[in-house]
């Protein structure tokens, strides 16, 4: 488990074998996989000082963030 807040693994604790299956064999849910991951550390950078952004920008992060999280939620509930 990685010290990053928000990864996908906490965010949807029951699913993690389907997040895995459906990275397999769904190439447009892991390209959503991995932009969420990239969105979020770059968010954790912003919050930790590593790489500060504006205000303005990390909100944009944030919201890009919750939007690939409503898609991914999305495209789990439909595989249930």
């Amino acid at each position: 488990m990685s010290n990053t807040p928000h990864q996908l693994a906490d965010e949807f604790p029951a699913d993690g074998e389907k997040i895995q299956a459906l990275k397999g064999a769904d190439a447009h849910f892991a390209r959503l996989t991995e932009e969420y991951h990239a969105v979020n550390d770059a968010i954790h950078r912003a919050e930790t000082n590593v790489q500060p952004v504006t205000p303005e920008h990390e909100t944009e992060l944030r919201k890009t963030r919750m939007a690939l999280k409503d898609q991914i939620a999305s495209m789990l509930r439909a595989t249930a």
